[in-house]
């Protein structure tokens, strides 16, 4: 267990994303980023699975077959392409729907942040994309809002922060 490490990984990856919610033009909804992973539900097996290198709940699936944490996060964070699941009316099956911009924004600081946290001196600014590309391949997400993540994710790489958030701020 290591509840001071993770409490110091998802705290400075929260106050990352904050800054980069203001950045973006979305600071007020940036105060509330990831406040679930503070819950027992998600904070204890983020302790129990700490490594400092990714994401506790990657080893919390090797080790259960699932993530009863992922489970609890992504149904109260909308930043994340998986809250925007729904039955379709005609075919009863759960289906990607597009997201909300002001979403799709803080999902792009959450990329950035996370990239950032868990690379540390090793960031590049194509790294989030290539996350993106790499995880893109079994992802259920709404063309449109993929579409436009990918948008920002490759100006990323391609202009670096100041102009991809100087372009989100004018975007909607």
């Amino acid at each position: 267990m290591h509840p001071v490490r993770h409490f110091m990984t998802i705290t400075k990856h929260r106050h990352l994303v904050i800054k980069y919610c203001f950045k973006a033009g979305i600071g007020f909804q940036g105060l509330f980023h990831d406040l679930s992973k503070y819950s027992p539900t998600e904070f204890i097996p983020g302790a129990k699975y700490w490594t400092g290198k990714h994401s506790p709940i990657k080893d919390e699936r090797k080790d259960a077959g699932y993530s009863l944490a992922w489970m609890h996060h992504k149904g109260r964070n909308r930043h994340h392409y998986e809250y925007w699941m729904d039955a379709d009316p005609v075919t009863k099956e759960l289906v990607p729907v597009p997201m909300p911009d002001r979403y799709i924004k803080e999902m792009f600081c959450d990329r950035l942040a996370a990239t950032k946290v868990y690379m540390g001196k090793d960031y590049r600014q194509d790294e989030p994309l290539k996350y993106q590309r790499w995880e893109s391949s079994f992802w259920k997400i709404h063309p449109e809002t993929a579409e436009k993540l990918v948008f920002l994710l490759e100006m990323l790489a391609e202009k670096g922060e100041k102009e991809t958030f100087k372009y989100i701020r004018k975007w909607t």
